[in-house]
């Protein structure tokens, strides 16, 4: 876990939106797995969502130092 928010913290803010961009397709693709039955693994969703959230706040962090 706090791998993945130092390795965050090294990029840029427009790289930080890159990848929530991604990490929203990515969550968007799981839920329609989800609704189409076809999700194994229902805990993705919940990692998906938390990694959203680390890289918001990262963000949101860096915005507000600039």
């Amino acid at each position: 876990m706090t791998n993945k928010a130092a390795e965050l913290r090294e990029k840029d803010v427009d790289a930080l939106k890159e990848e929530v961009k991604s990490l929203q397709k990515a969550h968007f693709g799981l839920r329609m797995q989800k609704a189409t039955q076809q999700l194994g693994n229902t805990a993705t969703l919940k990692a998906t969502r938390r990694d959203i959230a680390r890289a918001k706040t990262i963000l949101a962090q860096k915005q507000a130092t600039k």
